[in-house]
C-alpha cells in the first residue's frame, strides 16, 4: 500500500540492506520496463521488477529481483502521484529542432527532470535555484553522477520554462534527438492548488 489518493506515476525504490542499484518505475515506460536511477542506461524490460502490475489507487507491486524484493531485507520507496497544479509526469518525442516539443504541465516547474528512454542518457535535473531565468545559463546536475553543477558544452542546454510548462529548445540527443523518446518529471514552482510546495 502506498497511501496516496491517486495512482502513482513515478516510483524510486532502494534496497537498504545491500548495495543494489536504485530501481525506477515511470508511467511513461509502463509496468514491464524499468530504469536504474544511478545509471545512464537505457530502459530495460523485465517482469522481475514490477511484476507487470500497473499501480492502482491503493497498491504498487514488486517482482522477484533482489533490488526490490529479497527475503528479510529492508527497502525504502519514494512514490509520487500526479496532482494538478503541483506535479506532472509524462513523455515526449524529440524532433532535433530548436523549436522542440512543448510539454503542458499546468504550472511553472521549479524542478524538472528528463531521461531518455530509447538509448543511454543521463537523468538531467534543472531547478529554479540553479536557473531562475530563461537567460541561457543552463546549470544542471545528473542523478546518475556524483559531479556538481554542469554547464556549457557538456550540459544538455535547451529547456525554456514557462508559466504552464516547458519547451525543449536544444537539439542535443540527451533531450531532443529526432524521433527519440523521453520521460519527464516536474514539480511546481508556485503550486496552483496546494498550499505546500517546495
Amino acid at each position: 500500500g502506498h497511501g496516496l489518493a491517486s495512482v502513482p506515476k513515478f516510483i524510486i525504490l532502494k534496497n537498504r540492506s545491500a548495495s543494489d542499484d536504485w530501481a525506477v518505475y515511470h508511467v511513461g515506460i509502463g509496468n514491464s520496463a524499468h530504469f536504474i536511477l544511478n545509471s545512464n542506461s537505457v530502459q530495460s524490460t523485465s517482469s522481475a521488477y514490477w511484476g507487470n502490475f500497473t499501480p492502482t489507487t491503493s497498491l504498487f507491486k514488486v517482482g522477484s529481483d533482489h533490488k526490490l524484493n529479497a527475503s528479510g531485507e529492508n527497502y525504502v520507496a519514494y512514490v509520487w502521484s500526479e496532482f494538478p497544479g503541483l506535479s506532472a509526469f509524462g513523455r515526449y518525442i524529440g524532433n532535433s529542432n530548436a523549436t522542440g516539443p512543448y510539454c503542458h504541465l499546468g504550472f511553472k516547474p521549479k524542478l524538472l527532470v528528463i531521461k531518455r528512454v530509447d538509448d543511454t542518457g543521463s537523468w538531467l535535473v534543472q531547478d529554479s535555484a540553479r536557473r531562475p531565468f530563461n537567460d541561457g545559463q543552463h546549470l544542471e546536475v545528473y542523478w546518475n553522477s556524483s559531479a556538481g553543477d554542469q554547464s556549457g558544452a557538456d550540459s544538455h542546454d535547451g529547456k525554456e520554462h514557462f508559466g504552464y510548462g516547458f519547451r525543449i529548445t536544444g537539439t542535443n540527443g540527451g533531450i531532443n534527438g529526432n524521433n527519440n523518446q523521453y520521460v519527464y518529471m516536474a514539480w511546481a514552482d508556485t503550486p496552483a492548488r496546494h498550499s505546500v510546495g517546495f
